[in-house]
């Protein structure tokens, strides 16, 4: 780091004034972290995580007597996942690299109410979506994909239309990961940006393209504990350790009591006006000093923002539409047992919400508090967590992030690996190329999209970069490609008169408004159609609210008026066909009416109770505090670190202890092959308690010749 280079020119000093003046950017070219640690990273953990997923999938084949890999076991996971594994899965493929990056950035730049609004603003669309899976479940409990169900019920046009926005939603949520994800990596260790998009989805491609969903969940469930590890790290450091929730809460308001004159001393090259670089080129502010705009009293420590409400808008209307169409959800679901589906979806929905509160809270705020040396830019290059981390700990903490972005990056990239892999085997190869297709070629087929998607993107990343959008700008921008997708979806699930022709209306038109509703927003606002303009708030939320509501409002009015429908539910799985006949999951103990009636009743009323909750009653309870006291921030800082230790603990132990059996089968087989026996644990266990039942052969005989049955009445 550079060391002072002029005196202090105020009469309060920043908290790391001495450390950092004259800094016009946090990391100024110089990476923490050397190359080798970043290939190390990005190469060893993704051979790592290759090697030991694909030896997870082969203990539990040949030790527990699983299913071999099908092409239905391949994209569904047998369809039999527990609840805790469910939840953690969400979590995992929930928390991109956006969640860990611009959840801080909005924290930099609209303090409390910024983690908030992220968190909340990107949970209900998973609690709600639980609504759809106990439904998926009911209805059509045979699919493999979203679009195979859209095709099913309104055919050929409709399934092709919302394949393109499946598709969309993929693309754009993998643009983010790697836009991220490569940025922070060159930051923290100076690899190339380049050859960093190119390399980070080969960690991916490795485990997911071996062992497919399965392996994909199991890899996960080590993600999630990585993250949640990590998660916890930083919030001790921050609030424990360094500092105090009232040494942070001084200095954010000594942050915002600076004015522009004594900002622009502060961030010059030698403590005169002349020199500053406070200002950018377009006169607004460059770093985290002075009042901030559209905040009550040009605060950080308050709920009541402008800004930070617009973004939580846009937040809203955006993740419905990466959530609602993006196919990897689905096929979280359609891989859930049915009770586990909605319990799956509402736990890890509260799980997840501790990531981005509980590390934007921390790390988000800290960057502020200290007044690091983070320019506009590097915030909305996600930059914020490694700046805020390494300042901490040194190369420990930027090592740190780096390992739990990875861990983000990869989760949901082998997420959406495997679902576009679903979507181009079942959607395009099987229904348009070769509809006689076999298991061995669906099999084939998705392990090959899942590498082809991956070299696809890391070149598709590059292009974007060339073009000057970073993560903040495409996370803004993705409501106004998918949102018009998000109703009709819900409708084609949920209401017997949903129209197709209606549907496909719908999409269409509310993509097109949206996007010429942003153009001019943009046009209006900034006098010209540029990047930044059309990055800016007020337009992204005119753009992301017209998608979702004119798509809403053209298929209700299409669908109640013009071409109502009487369409019967019971009908639409026998409009979806199996490749194998892999019944896994599909047996009647899991279509039982009463338990799927009685699971869609559960989650329908805790999924809009807490959605109820989130984005209404918290924010309106927050308002009467104005600008927090020292009390009341402190609570709300005890409030994020007992969730995040909360969601830890429940996210890391419910999926062993609902395995336990499980795990005991593989490490029983593994013994029983150490003592060069073949099969699972529960075969001998039968064949060696079987002779002391008798002292006769013939019923020793009869007792065997039972035992098939018995494994098989147990399989069913």
């Amino acid at each position: 780091m550079a060391t002072p280079a002029f005196e202090c020119p105020t009469d309060v000093c920043p908290p790391m004034f001495d450390q950092y003046a004259g800094q016009t950017s946090y990391f100024g070219g110089e990476s923490p972290l050397s190359k080798a640690v970043g290939y190390l990273v990005v190469v060893g953990f993704g051979a790592l995580f290759s090697i030991f997923t694909t030896m997870v999938v082969f203990a539990d084949k040949k030790f527990a007597g699983n299913a071999s890999i099908t092409s239905e076991h391949f994209n569904t996971a047998g369809r039999m996942v527990k609840t805790g594994l469910t939840a953690s899965v969400i979590v995992s493929q929930w928390t991109w690299a956006a969640t860990l990056l611009q959840s801080s950035n909005v924290a930099w730049n609209y303090g409390v109410s910024g983690p908030f609004w992220y968190a909340s603003g990107a949970t209900i669309q998973v609690l709600l979506f639980g609504v759809l899976a106990i439904s998926l479940k009911d209805i059509a409990p045979s699919a493999h994909t979203m679009c195979e169900i859209v095709r099913a019920r309104w055919g050929k046009t409709a399934h092709l239309t919302f394949l393109f926005f499946a598709f969309c939603a993929n693309i754009i949520v993998t643009s983010m990961l790697l836009l991220g994800g490569a940025a922070t990596v060159e930051a923290l260790t100076g690899v190339n940006y380049e050859l960093a998009s190119f390399l980070i989805p080969w960690g991916v491609i490795l485990y997911t393209s071996a062992g497919g969903l399965k392996a994909t969940f199991m890899a996960s469930y080590l993600h999630t504990m990585i993250i949640f590890a990590v998660l916890i790290t930083m919030i001790t450091i921050v609030y424990v350790k360094a500092y105090s929730s009232d040494q942070i809460y001084d200095y954010l308001a000594q942050t915002v009591a600076y004015t522009k004159e004594e900002c622009e001393l502060l961030f010059s090259e030698d403590g005169t006006a002349e020199t500053s670089f406070y200002l950018g080129e377009d006169g607004s502010k460059q770093y985290a000093c002075g009042y901030v705009t559209g905040n009550n009293s040009g605060s950080y420590l308050t709920m009541l923002s402008s800004d930070g409400l617009m973004f939580g808008i846009i937040n809203i209307v955006g993740n419905f539409g990466t959530v609602f169409v993006d196919q990897s959800y689905w096929q979280s679901a359609i891989a859930a047992r049915p009770q586990s589906a909605a319990r799956g979806y509402l736990l890890g929905g509260i799980c997840w919400f501790a990531i981005p509160f509980s590390l934007a809270t921390s790390l988000g705020l800290a960057s502020t508090a200290l007044m690091l040396p983070i320019s506009k830019s590097e915030a909305g290059s996600g930059l914020v967590p490694p700046a805020v981390a390494d300042h901490l700990l040194g190369s420990a903490g930027s090592a740190l992030i780096l390992i739990m972005l990875f861990m983000a990056i990869v989760s949901t990239g082998s997420a959406e690996s495997i679902a576009v892999s679903s979507l181009v085997a079942y959607d395009v190869y099987r229904e348009y190329w070769n509809p006689e297709a076999t298991g061995k070629q669906i099999l084939w087929v998705s392990r090959v999209v899942i590498v082809v998607f991956g070299i696809f993107m890391g070149l598709f990343s590059i292009a974007l970069n060339e073009m000057g959008l970073n993560l903040g700008w495409v996370y803004l921008f993705m409501g106004v490609v998918i949102g018009s997708a998000v109703i009709p979806l819900w409708n084609m699930m949920t209401w017997s008169k949903a129209s197709g022709k209606g549907a496909v209306i719908a999409a269409w038109s509310g993509l097109v408004l949206a996007l010429i509703g942003w153009l001019v927003g943009a046009k209006i606002q900034g006098e010209a159609v540029t990047v930044a303009t059309l990055g800016t708030n007020e337009v992204m939320l005119s753009g992301n609210l017209i998608a979702i509501l004119s798509s809403g409002f053209i298929h209700y009015v299409y669908s109640k008026f013009i071409d109502p429908q009487d369409f019967d539910f019971a009908t639409l799985d026998e409009n979806i066909h199996l490749v194998e006949q892999d019944l896994s999951g599909l047996g009647a103990e899991q279509q039982d009416k009463n338990e799927l009636r009685r699971a869609k009743r559960w989650i329908v009323r805790r999924g809009y109770l807490l959605t109820f909750v989130l984005i209404l009653v918290w924010p309106i309870l927050s308002v009467p505090a104005g600008i927090f006291t020292k009390d009341y921030f402190a609570f709300w800082v005890l409030v994020s670190i007992a969730w995040g230790f909360g969601a830890a603990i429940i996210i890391s132990v419910l999926p062993l202890v609902e395995s336990q059996e499980d795990i005991g089968n593989v490490f029983g087989g593994m013994w029983n092959y150490i003592r060069c026996k073949e099969g699972d644990i529960n075969q001998y266990a039968e064949e060696e308690a079987a002779p002391a039942k008798t002292l006769d052969e013939e019923p020793t005989k009869e007792v065997e010749a039972e035992t098939p049955a018995a494994d098989g009445e147990e399989a069913a």
